[in-house]
């Protein structure tokens, strides 16, 4: 029945046309004109439009009255107001502030190594420690002058304080047992420095100088790393700036372990690099399994746009029209039957997160969008939901 109706409308467009219509257009493609072809052009889209017209009108009744009609098969959606998240991705790496190489502050032989590779320490532990090359020695005789400028100085105060003796051998006695003091001290903290100690808990992550090795200031001896202190540190573009802030949440992938940790931002640096146009943010990381390491990558998911109330539905349902509007379709119950019928509806999005994007205007909470099918139905077309 369908067909038939076809037929008959193909028909008459033809024979309302005819035969000359062809031969016109040639004539007025052979001619050149240009202002000929743009009036026959308008013609004949003012023609298209007008069978497509009647077309739906003729779909619309057979749609009425042919039983064996079948309706297209379809999808649907309910429209929720719901929580939209979303997140800046950006690269990092970790990094930690107690990842320190303990150097040599004096030269001499390593005569003591006291600690292994692995070894967990705590902050002040002795780690190893350098020959000191006779300065104990040197520190016994001044002891002993300290000593005896300390009897010195204290007597000579008796007799002065009783009006005996003059003030400039009290002044002299008090000169030197300072001087002697001071260079006890002095000495103290150069053996001090030949004592390695741990400046912080943590553990050994490599021997560099073994035991017995001729050391200088400066020489390298180990490294120690405390792996409960770790932090992201990533460049942020300069755009962000009113969106990224301390206490912003964050998402951290490591691809390298499989594990995804939440935390959150700590620290933003005020200082826009001019390279870049961009700020630096650090992250602080929990790292419970001791698994994290430094310098290993990872992936930032940072949360810099946030809506409370808001429709989202799939990004693959949206088209847009030749206005560049972009549109979806909805289902619902008209005609005289009452049949259930897709609506074309303009849309206004906002962002995108991953498949999802947000519908600022045209869906309301609880409308039915048509899902699977989406790309082929046409405004009006009867249709049929499927579960």
């Amino acid at each position: 029945m369908k067909k038939t109706i076809l037929l008959t409308v193909f028909s008459i467009v033809l024979l309302s046309c005819g035969g000359d219509k062809k031969n016109s257009t040639e004539a007025i493609i052979e001619s050149g004109n240009l202002e000929q072809l743009r009036l026959k052009r308008t013609e004949i889209v003012k023609s298209a439009d007008e069978l497509s017209k009647e077309l739906k009108k003729i779909d619309d009744a057979i749609s009425l009255v042919d039983e064996n009609h079948k309706e297209t098969l379809i999808t649907t959606i309910t429209a929720k107001d719901t929580v939209f998240r979303h997140y800046l991705e950006l690269q990092a790496e970790v990094q930690t502030k107690e990842n320190l190489i303990v150097n040599a502050q004096l030269g001499g032989i390593l005569e003591q190594l006291s600690v292994k590779e692995g070894q967990r320490v705590s902050k002040g532990q002795t780690l190893g420690r350098v020959d000191d090359g006779g300065l104990t020695q040197q520190l016994s005789q001044l002891e002993i002058q300290a000593t005896l400028a300390k009897t010195t100085f204290e007597r000579q105060k008796n007799l002065w304080d009783q009006k005996i003796g003059s003030e400039i051998q009290f002044l002299q006695a008090k000169s030197t047992y300072e001087g002697q003091n001071k260079a006890v001290q002095q000495l103290k903290k150069q053996i001090a420095k030949t004592v390695i100690q741990a400046p912080f808990s943590g553990v050994i992550d490599e021997i560099i100088s073994e035991k017995g090795t001729v050391v200088g200031p400066g020489t390298p001896i180990l490294r120690i790393i405390n792996l409960g202190n770790m932090y992201l540190e990533a460049d942020v573009p300069e755009k962000h700036i009113n969106t990224i802030k301390r206490g912003t949440e964050v998402i951290v992938n490591f691809p390298m372990l499989n594990e995804t940790i939440k935390t959150n931002i700590t620290l933003v640096n005020n200082n826009i690099n001019p390279a870049n146009r961009s700020f630096k943010v650090q992250v602080q990381v929990p790292n419970k399994s001791g698994l994290i390491k430094p310098n290993l990558s990872s992936k930032l998911n940072i949360n810099d746009y946030s809506n409370k109330s808001v429709v989202t539905v799939p990004m693959s349902i949206i088209s847009e029209n030749s206005e560049g509007e972009q549109y979806l379709y909805i289902v619902e119950k008209s005609g005289e039957k009452n049949q259930t019928r897709a609506k074309k509806v303009i849309i206004k999005t906002g962002k995108s997160q991953g498949d999802y994007i947000e519908i600022l205007e045209g869906i309301s909470d609880g409308d039915l969008i048509i899902k699977e099918g989406a790309r082929s139905v046409k405004d009006g077309q009867v249709v049929s939901i499927t579960k």
